[in-house]
């Protein structure tokens, strides 16, 4: 069902804990946060966009298609999800995106094998970990592109979860991972230098 998945990097956040700078170029063990996620991405997925509202110069390296949202305004994940379908359903002949965050580079590699098993007609499939739901991991039907955009034209709520559960969700639950001598939570994300340096721990440990 690879070839039916469109891939999303969701990278258009400001980054505002880094300063500003945008995190998701910033190096961990000598590459940028971009490309670890794009190589765990790349097996599991057929294209593959990057969505971002920073300058599209600093991505282009990266061989995939760039979107920015295409409503004004920062309007969170859901603004790049409703991207990334829009740029699917005029490009590709594809069924679902699956998104994944742009700082978060252990993220399961089978992710897509375990939420395309639970995928059920125009509904999300959603990972978790930890009895946490992680809403930018998931595997969303190019179908709900209408309901978004008419959700994110409301103006109500930007919240993923708000969305998800109006549209209808099934969780999907992954398990923490040992890496070296320290377990990790495969959705642990990068926010602050202080991730970064437990990031860069995190690699160390797997050698």
């Amino acid at each position: 069902m690879a070839e039916h998945i469109a891939g999303l990097i969701l990278a258009g956040g400001r980054s505002s804990r880094m300063g500003g700078t945008d995190k998701t170029l910033l190096q961990l063990a000598g590459r940028p946060l971009t490309r670890l996620v794009l190589d765990r991405l790349r097996p599991q997925v057929g294209r593959i966009a990057i969505n971002t509202n920073a300058d599209p110069a600093g991505f282009v390296g990266f061989g995939v298609d760039i979107i920015s949202d295409t409503i004004a305004g920062y309007q969170g994940p859901l603004a790049g999800i409703l991207a990334g379908m829009e740029w699917a359903a005029v490009k590709l002949d594809v069924t679902h995106i699956l998104s994944v965050a742009g700082d978060t580079p252990f993220f399961p590699d089978d992710l897509a094998e375990r939420l395309v098993a639970r995928a059920v007609a125009g509904r999300v499939a959603v990972a978790s970990s930890n009895g946490r739901v992680h809403p930018t991991f998931a595997l969303w039907p190019v179908s709900l592109r209408k309901p978004l955009a008419a959700f994110l034209e409301s103006g109500d709520t930007r919240r993923v979860m708000t969305f998800l559960e109006q549209a209808g969700l099934d969780v999907v639950d992954f398990p923490v991972t040992q890496r070296g001598s320290v377990e990790v939570d495969p959705f642990f994300n990068i926010n602050t230098p202080e991730d970064l340096a437990q990031a860069a721990r995190i690699v160390d440990e797997a050698k």
